[in-house]
């Protein structure tokens, strides 16, 4: 699952737009939603082009964000 919050928190932060970073992926705006937001899964491919573009190097930080467990939702980081 992804871990909704911590992926707006790396956007927010990075200060690039979610409609950028759509059409970095290949896709819309509204498929970014849902795949942020847990109702589509996210690519390998795109997990690893959203990785570039926020600047994510961590295989461990990736995890928390892309493969986190949902006991780890709710949890502070």
């Amino acid at each position: 699952m992804t871990n909704t919050n911590l992926l707006n928190t790396i956007i927010a932060n990075s200060g690039l737009k979610k409609g950028h970073l759509a059409s970095m992926l290949g896709i819309t705006a509204a498929s970014l939603w849902q795949k942020i937001n847990n109702k589509r899964e996210f690519k390998a491919s795109e997990i690893q082009i959203l990785c570039t573009a926020l600047g994510i190097t961590s295989v461990r930080e990736k995890d928390r964000i892309f493969f986190a467990q949902k006991s780890e939702l709710n949890s502070p980081s």
